[in-house]
């Protein structure tokens, strides 16, 4: 696989995919890291949502041009675009993704200053892969409901937790 190209997780090329989630959500995952990238795409996948993953902010972007997307996770240092300069053009596009920012260093002043970003939630990394699934059940449940409102989630944490990554 060339590094610009989209990681899907969890089926060969050009198969169905069969989602155990009702609706199937599409959800696209960026980080820089390849093996945080699969992690989440696996974690993610296993409950049955539909995973692509990109190592940068300009692949990210290209894949939110060219799919709709239910959910974007993403990094805020990643090279080529960060996430907040993505997040930025998505909502200069009018795109209504919801957003959950997985960092190790959230850019929460950048963030303050620049209301408009509306993030869903945020998650300092390190964390629980079940809080990443809890977040994407919560974010998904709230922007499927009758208002599609992007609003940050009630209790999303400013401190990382000191836990493993791993399921």
């Amino acid at each position: 696989m060339k590094d610009n190209e989209l990681l899907q997780v969890g089926e060969p090329a050009g198969a169905s995919v069969q989602c155990q989630v009702s609706p199937c959500h599409r959800i696209l995952v960026i980080d820089e890291d390849s093996d945080l990238r699969l992690l989440y795409a696996e974690a993610l996948a296993r409950p049955g949502y539909h995973v692509d993953a990109a190592e940068d902010g300009v692949a990210g972007w290209e894949a939110l041009q060219a799919h709709k997307y239910n959910l974007l996770i993403t990094e805020h240092s990643l090279p080529k675009l960060t996430g907040v300069e993505l997040i930025r053009k998505l909502r200069a596009a009018r795109m209504a993704v919801p957003v959950v920012m997985a960092a190790v260093r959230l850019p929460t002043q950048e963030l303050a200053r620049n209301p408009s970003l509306q993030l869903a939630a945020m998650l300092p990394k390190p964390f629980y892969i079940s809080e990443l699934l809890e977040t994407v059940r919560t974010v998904l449940r709230v922007t499927d409901s009758p208002r599609e409102q992007i609003a940050p989630l009630p209790n999303w944490r400013s401190q990382p937790s000191a836990v493993s990554l791993w399921l």
